[in-house]
């Protein structure tokens, strides 16, 4: 037998075709599915939370999350600082070679049959 997931936010609404029962992992996706069931048409659209409050239709601006004062920029993040790549001496491909240029190995006598 399948082991049942818990979802967080559960949306559900009615028409005259029967009910909708959804799932959402967050407040954010419950609120935008709770929004477009009342554009097509669903009555009695609710939203249950994870502490069990259910909110009506006309509640749903109370799931919003709060605004944060700082803008994105401003924001701290936890991700690790990675860090600073090591300098790299550039090679210039223009400079002379040290290598005698009329130097080339000799492979010995070639063999005609």
């Amino acid at each position: 037998m399948a082991r049942a997931m818990r979802v967080p936010y559960l949306v559900s609404g009615t028409n005259e075709y029967g009910s909708a029962n959804l799932g959402r992992g967050s407040a954010a996706v419950a609120l935008r599915l709770a929004r477009k069931l009342l554009r097509d048409g669903y009555m009695d659209v609710r939203v249950c939370t994870p502490r069990g409050r259910v909110l009506q239709s006309d509640e749903l601006d109370d799931l919003k999350p709060p605004e944060s004062d700082m803008s994105k920029g401003q924001q701290r993040s936890n991700r690790e600082i990675k860090k600073p790549k090591k300098d790299k001496t550039k090679v210039i491909a223009a400079a002379p070679t040290r290598k005698d240029a009329n130097w080339q190995p000799d492979f010995g006598p070639a063999k005609k049959k």
